[in-house]
Parts: structure tokens; C-alpha cells; sequence
């Protein structure tokens, strides 16, 4: 049986919504009725079901779960009014366009995913959020703030818990590089990856 993830076109489950300007790596999966809007994927990312990811760049090999936003688009707090019927006009009025200046500025604001990060169930990553490599983002958090490689983050707002790993082995992970080997190299030393610790992984391939 040929595995179900391919590397030219992402595994894309029904009642997706997906703009026209989103882009995706090799062997990514997006979840039932996710919607993602001017976004990027990289090589081995995928959601899980009802996740919304706007305005975002993620890295390789991240893991999003299910009903968590990322980017998760914000409304004109400095305006008279929040309300959208000002900038999403045209869906009140035939004689106005939408305003397009405010769509810029929303797409401008971009959430970063680093590689092998892992964002949980109904979390919220906020524009202009960078999550490192190797973080963790607690299931339910609210990350308002950059997130250092390797570490967990937790609560609302969401604030540091613990390291992942050990700071010296994060940096050797993030010196090896591991998410840029291909296909083929990441088949053979499947078995290291799932029987090796962090340190004994990095002993055998730095």
C-alpha cells in the first residue's frame, strides 16, 4: 500500500477552506475543516481538523493540533468601531469596495513556526508571534509573545514553563539541522529517531 502523504501536493481532508496564495512544502497534511488563508507550509507540516492558520509562515515538520489558530487575525482597536462592516464593506453595500489597506496591513502581521514545533489542541499563536525550533505550545495557550527555541509555554497569556530539552542539546539539534535531510536519509535512520534519546541521536550523527 503507497503511503498516503505525497511530496508534490498536500493531503488536503474535505471542507477545507484554502486561499489561492497559500503554498506547501513535501508530505503536508491539513485537517477536515481547516481553513488557511495566505499562509506557507513547509516540508512535513500538517494540522489537525478545525485548525485556522492566517497570515502565517511555518516551518518544516510542525505539528498543529486540532482547533488551534495561528495568526489568528485581529480587528481595528484604535477606530471608532470594531466591527468589520468598514472594512469588509462590500458585504453591506454594492457601491464600495472592501478596504484593501486594512487586508494589507493584516497579512503584513505574520505569525513564524519554527521546525519541529509542536502548537496544542485550541491554542492561539497572535500576529507577529515567533515560535522557535523545538517549542511547545501548551494546549489552550495564548502566546502574545516570541517563544525561545526549545522551550514550553503555557497559560494565558502564555508564559514560559520549562525547558524541552537541555540548552546545550538544543543547540546541537538546531546546529545539525536534522529537518533539512531528505526523504531517504529520514527512512534510514527512522529507527534512531524512534528509539534514541535527543543526546544519543546527536552522538551518533553530529
Amino acid at each position: 500500500m503507497s503511503p498516503r502523504l505525497k511530496p508534490d501536493a498536500p493531503f488536503v481532508h474535505p471542507d477545507c477552506e484554502i486561499t489561492e496564495d497559500c503554498t506547501f512544502g513535501a508530505y503536508v497534511e491539513i485537517g477536515r475543516g481547516s481553513r488557511v488563508a495566505h499562509s506557507h507550509f513547509g516540508d512535513y507540516s500538517y494540522c489537525d481538523r478545525l485548525a485556522d492558520i492566517a497570515n502565517a509562515r511555518i516551518g518544516k515538520f510542525a505539528n498543529i493540533a486540532a482547533m488551534a489558530r495561528v495568526g489568528a487575525t485581529d480587528h481595528p482597536m484604535e477606530k471608532a468601531s470594531l466591527h468589520h462592516f468598514h472594512y469588509r464593506s462590500n458585504d453591506y453595500w454594492n457601491d464600495i469596495e472592501p478596504d484593501h489597506d486594512w487586508f494589507a496591513h493584516r497579512q503584513s502581521r505574520v505569525a513564524h513556526l519554527g521546525h519541529d514545533t509542536w502548537i496544542g489542541a485550541m491554542a492561539m499563536v497572535k500576529p507577529e508571534v515567533t515560535i522557535g525550533h523545538g517549542a511547545v505550545v501548551a494546549a489552550g495557550a495564548v502566546v502574545t509573545k516570541d517563544v525561545p527555541p526549545y522551550w514550553i509555554v503555557a497559560g494565558v497569556p502564555a508564559k514560559p514553563v520549562r525547558r524541552r530539552l537541555a540548552e546545550a542539546t538544543a543547540e546541537r539539534l538546531m546546529a545539525l539541522e536534522w529537518w533539512d535531510w531528505d526523504h531517504a536519509t529520514l527512512r534510514a535512520r527512522l529507527s534512531d529517531f524512534r528509539k534514541l534519546s535527543a543526546e544519543d541521536f546527536l552522538d551518533r550523527y553530529e
